[in-house]
């Protein structure tokens, strides 16, 4: 009997690991980012906990200790989560670099998404958690009921960290037509955020806005994980949260897909 491949030899597990490590390399820019998840997760947990409390203790179904769990919930996140447009992906097409990665045999699309998905999963710990601790120091916040809602939370939390930078590749690969792309990412910082949830919750949105938003990959990549993780849905409703959350996975992984196909056949590095 043959045996099993090991893991480590398996080219897309060494661009996660790649990810990982690239990003343990900047520990001030780190230290940083959680200096500041900190400072705003203050100033908008004053600001949201105000607006329960002026609301006679209950906001579009949130209470002071669910709204404290969207604050430092999403401020864990933030450093996790692409909400920003910029990527590896749209320097090397602008250097006409991305013509190498076409020749090497793997996918490109595969060898971006699981190096960004890498970086993410790295500030989980240094970042992400010691956000979370702050926000059970400084709150009330709610967390999840069960074992199970733990386990359906950080499922949900990988997923829409996956959305997120997948996403930001679809968005990268328009610079096979455009060449420029920081205009899209502009326009994609100005989007994703605010229909993520990252500013407040999409439930408060009018009908019409609710609505729009979650027509959209953006709530996948926050708002329906801190749903989950905070403990505000459970059971089958968990489990639908999942459901849309795999589903614009495979929606942006195709489109991404798609894309790259179409844009490499246009690709033209220094004129031709």
């Amino acid at each position: 009997m043959r045996p099993l491949p090991s893991p480590a030899r398996n080219p897309y597990w060494r661009f996660l690991v790649a990810g990982v490590r690239g990003q343990s390399a900047y520990p001030l820019a780190t230290l940083a980012g959680l200096t500041a998840n900190a400072t705003f997760g203050l100033l908008k947990g004053g600001i949201m906990g105000a607006a329960v409390d002026s609301s006679g203790g209950e906001l579009a179904g949130y209470s002071a200790a669910t709204m404290a769990a969207f604050v430092w919930l999403g401020q864990g996140m933030l450093g996790s989560v692409n909400f920003w447009g910029g990527s590896d992906l749209q320097n090397r097409i602008r250097t006409g670099d991305v013509a190498v990665d076409f020749l090497r045999p793997v996918s490109v699309q595969a060898a971006h998404v699981l190096t960004d998905i890498g970086k993410g999963l790295f500030a989980l710990l240094p970042r992400g958690l010691p956000s979370v601790v702050i926000g059970l120091l400084v709150s009330h916040m709610a967390l999840p009921p069960d074992a199970t809602a733990y386990a359906l939370g950080l499922v949900s939390l990988l997923i829409g960290i996956a959305v997120s930078h997948a996403t930001v590749y679809l968005v990268a690969t328009t610079g096979l037509w455009l060449v420029e792309t920081r205009g899209v990412s502009v326009l994609y910082m100005s989007l994703s955020g605010f229909l993520a949830g990252l500013y407040t919750p999409v439930y408060l949105y009018p009908d019409w806005l609710l609505t729009l938003a979650l027509c959209t990959p953006f709530p996948s990549m926050m708002q329906l994980p801190i749903d989950v993780l905070s403990g505000r849905v459970t059971g089958a409703d968990a489990g639908q949260h999942l459901a849309v959350q795999l589903g614009w996975l495979a929606a942006v992984l195709v489109a991404g897909h798609l894309a790259t196909r179409a844009g490499r056949r246009r690709l033209e590095v220094q004129g031709g």
